[in-house]
């Protein structure tokens, strides 16, 4: 018998921002690459701004975006969440309707645009969209040219609760909805979430290695560029 705790897995909705932005941003800030892009700032401070773009992040792209989050049934908390992107040509609310976020009124939705115009969103990246496309993004755009796929866009479980299997459950809950519409999915995985991916049945199709020492920060980043075949 597994000793693997159950958690909740269930789609998000806007009351669900600050305790997404609670979550999400600890599970990043370990990471010395991602804070090259947030200078000067406490993780405090970014968890309140992130909190005030959260409810019209999640209703923004409705179609096609698949939220869901993983609750401890213990405590209630959010202790992980993961973003889905769906394929344009079968993106509506009919499919996977348990990962879209319900809609809100007018008067709610125009709130939370307002809200979200008051986070602090500014960044110490100086480089802008005009400048050369990264390598990383180059063989993703090779590989999301061939076919349609879903893609695992976001993933992240809080510090506290890592190494429990809520990342396990949470991707392994979305490869079922991605057998069942019957489309493969893709993911763009960073170094520690390589092993996890594998022991799914993902398989690496690229690997693409940088320097970012000349920002500041500590040299190698890598990225594994995966996929998922729902055949398989």
């Amino acid at each position: 018998m597994s000793n693997t705790k159950e958690y909740i897995i269930s789609g998000c909705t806007v009351a669900d921002g600050d305790g997404l932005a609670a979550n999400n941003l600890p599970a990043f800030w370990a990471d010395p690459h991602f804070r090259l892009n947030w200078p000067n700032r406490t993780l405090e401070y970014h968890v309140i701004q992130i909190a005030k773009r959260f409810p019209k992040n999640l209703l923004t792209g409705r179609e096609g975006k698949r939220h869901q989050k993983a609750v401890d049934p213990d405590t209630g908390r959010i202790v992980g969440y993961v973003r889905w992107i769906l394929p344009a040509d079968i993106a509506n609310a009919s499919v996977w309707p348990e990962g879209v976020t319900p809609v809100v009124s007018e008067e709610d939705e125009a709130f939370f645009r307002r809200l979200a115009s008051t986070a602090d969103w500014t960044t110490g990246d100086t480089t802008t969209d005009d400048g050369p496309i990264s390598p990383v993004q180059k063989a993703e755009n090779e590989i999301l040219a061939k076919k349609p796929y879903i893609q695992l866009d976001y993933l992240a479980v809080h510090p506290d609760s890592q190494g429990r299997g809520i990342a396990t459950q949470l991707v392994a809950r979305g490869l079922k909805e991605a057998r069942e519409i019957g489309v493969d999915v893709y993911v763009r995985a960073f170094r520690p979430g390589v092993g996890l991916y594998r022991r799914l049945g993902f398989r690496t199709e690229k690997e693409v290695v940088m320097d970012d020492s000349e920002r500041g920060g500590p040299g190698e980043v890598y990225r594994a560029l995966m996929t998922y075949s729902v055949t398989s």
